[in-house]
């Protein structure tokens, strides 16, 4: 009996402990998936966190290209608008061409003819029965066929205009100083009496038509040589010089000492029939320097004026293109 108590108690004790142990086992796996549980929450809020970064990336990069796509839209429909704007408008300057050649066909043919009619009426009259007429009326004859004339250089005028709007440029190396020495040659040969000292630049080349050039020159030199008409001794120069206003290139000039100009009227001088001299004073039909604006335009370049009432005048022109040298020499003649 004593021995069934003892064994009685050591059951006892042994299975508290083990009941202690096993408590003691619970508790310690229910710790760690607490502490477990705990510690997910902030990874989870992280990822999170990753996921709506990714979306607004997302949602940010579906915006630039719906954005880029409505632009490009928009440019190719600009594009294809000017496209047709400029096809329009080719259309209407092939159009404005033709009328341009019919009107410069009728002046040509419809308009001189009456004139040469007129001119060689009164002088037919003149030579017939000049005698018989009284001064007066054969002033007045005289003043019909100038009239006449001056009405068929008019025409001329702008028929050569009109031409040059229309004429291809066939661009090559010129020399420039010969042709202003070439042009101031034949002035010379019609008023040999004349003392006029020319001042011309050497080897000034440039890239352009030649016979283009060689109309604006003729009218720039003998504007120099019209307007220093009333000078005893005259002077003329053409040459070249570095552009001091922004200008890309050499800047051409034609200088003389004549007449000069009002600067105040310098947006006239280069339209069409616009004259700053009376016919008494100096002869033509105020087309001279635009021509020389037409063929400037046509090479790509700007042409302009100053100048003072009584001391000369400067005209001055660029070209898209060219190429000088800076030997000077000078003649008197």
């Amino acid at each position: 009996m004593i021995e069934d108590l003892s064994y009685s108690a050591q059951h006892a004790r042994l299975s508290e402990r083990l009941d202690d142990e096993s408590c003691a086992g619970r508790q310690h796996a229910v710790a760690p998936t607490a502490a477990s549980a705990r510690g997910a929450r902030p990874g989870d809020a992280s990822i999170r966190r990753t996921d709506l970064s990714l979306l607004a990336g997302l949602v940010a990069s579906a915006a630039l290209l719906a954005a880029a796509f409505l632009g490009l839209r928009r440019e190719i429909g600009q594009r294809r608008h000017a496209e047709q704007a400029t096809r329009d408008l080719n259309s209407r300057l092939a159009i404005a061409n033709r009328e341009l050649e019919a009107f410069c066909y009728s002046v040509s043919h419809d308009l001189r003819a009456p004139l040469r009619a007129v001119d060689g009426f009164s002088l037919a009259l003149l030579k017939d029965a000049g005698p018989r007429l009284a001064p007066a009326d054969r002033d007045l004859l005289g003043r019909v066929r100038a009239a006449a004339q001056r009405m068929a250089g008019l025409i001329d005028d702008l028929l050569r205009l009109s031409r040059i709007s229309q004429t291809s440029i066939e661009s090559r190396r010129i020399d420039l100083s010969e042709l202003a020495g070439t042009i101031l040659a034949e002035l010379m040969s019609r008023e040999p009496a004349r003392h006029v000292v020319v001042e011309i630049e050497s080897g000034v080349r440039a890239d352009g038509d030649e016979r283009l050039l060689r109309i604006a020159l003729e009218n720039l030199v003998g504007n120099a040589w019209k307007f220093t008409r009333n000078r005893q001794e005259a002077h003329i120069a053409f040459g070249v010089e570095q552009g001091e206003h922004g200008e890309d290139g050499p800047v051409y000039f034609v200088r003389d000492d004549g007449a000069g100009f009002d600067m105040t009227y310098t947006d006239k001088l280069f339209g069409a029939f616009q004259r700053l001299h009376s016919a008494r004073e100096f002869e033509g039909t105020g087309i001279g320097l635009a021509t020389v604006a037409r063929v400037v335009h046509l090479h790509g370049g700007q042409v302009w004026a100053e100048g003072e009432v009584g001391k000369g005048a400067t005209l001055r022109f660029t070209l898209a293109v060219a190429a000088v040298a800076t030997k000077r020499e000078k003649a008197v003649r």
